[in-house]
């Protein structure tokens, strides 16, 4: 029993032997950790080659779920700079951000900058998927902009004008998105996915979102949450049902197969990019490539039209 409390501790210990103290923050490797693929694309983007920024959290990899190496927990507290997301998304790493803050280490929650009114739930339950509002991720695009020109003043001018230009081309997918959206026939704009990610991208293009599991991936669905939307899938007819890449496809079988059972057939529409983006250097491994897959696959799947290869036609990449 020793022994095994022993290991649970090991992280803990590690942690406290890394960040015993401020002065910490002066052995630090420069670079610049961001939690997520999204937060690390925007980061690069903005930062071109003055930065060099590591993406803890890789691809098909569910951040709430998500617990950190000792090996990873040594690169946060090296890291010059930490951005997260925030709004409980990290679930499990919130410990050894918070360490990190106390010790006066640069580290920020780029999500949390916006103003309560942006946010789905409120700050005790809040919805942390902002980036499937692309109008939303600009605004954090902003703060991490900010945050860049914090941590490297020198280079603030180089900064600010890569900012612009990358936000000018997250407003132009944002229109593509307020575009293409309206094609979808409107009994059929149901978006069903495997846990409630997408309820943002709902509330901005005018589409009912129903997931199977809740806003975290650690809670189940239940028989009952099953049985119900299968009910609805059958009653509205909705053609299709969507996997995710970082979600287990488990129930979204379930409801397939309980609305055959009822004699409507529901396809599997695609497999969205939820918590994570497609694979490193692809298209589909970049902010912008995920959600232009993303907005496309929906919209075809529901009876929409879209452009096959995306609004920037490089789907097919």
């Amino acid at each position: 029993m020793a022994m095994k409390i022993f290991f649970l501790l090991l992280p803990l210990l590690f942690l406290a032997a890394g960040c015993t103290k401020k002065d910490d923050a002066a052995k630090s490797d420069g670079t610049i950790v961001a939690t997520v693929g999204m937060i690390a694309d925007v980061t690069r983007e903005i930062a071109g080659d003055k930065q060099n920024v590591t993406n803890l959290i890789g691809a098909a990899i569910d951040p709430h779920s998500y617990q950190p190496s000792t090996s990873e927990i040594d690169r946060i507290q090296k890291a010059g700079l930490v951005l997260y997301n925030g709004l409980f998304l990290e679930g499990k790493m919130g410990a050894i951000l918070e360490n990190r803050k106390t010790q006066g280490n640069p580290v920020a929650a780029v999500a949390e900058s916006l103003d309560e009114v942006s946010l789905i739930g409120d700050r005790d339950h809040p919805d942390p998927h902002l980036w499937m509002d692309v109008s939303l991720w600009s605004k954090v695009a902003g703060r991490i902009g900010g945050e860049l020109t914090t941590f490297d003043p020198e280079n603030t001018d180089f900064y600010q004008d890569r900012l612009t230009s990358y936000q000018q081309r997250l407003n132009d997918l944002h229109t593509y998105a307020l575009m293409v959206f309206p094609s979808i026939p409107p009994n059929q704009r149901v978006l069903v996915t495997a846990h409630d990610a997408f309820s943002y991208l709902g509330r901005a293009y005018g589409i009912e979102v129903r997931g199977i599991q809740g806003i975290s991936t650690e809670s189940e669905a239940g028989t009952k949450d099953i049985n119900d939307l299968v009910n609805y899938l059958v009653e509205k007819k909705i053609p299709a049902i969507f996997v995710e890449s970082s979600v287990s496809r488990k129930s979204v079988k379930a409801v397939i197969e309980g609305a055959a059972r009822q004699g409507h057939l529901v396809k599997i529409g695609g497999e969205l990019f939820s918590d994570a983006m497609g694979p490193a250097n692809t298209y589909k491994g970049t902010y912008i490539g995920m959600m232009d897959h993303n907005i496309t696959t929906i919209v075809n799947s529901l009876g929409g039209s879209a452009p096959e290869t995306g609004f920037q036609n490089k789907l097919s990449e």
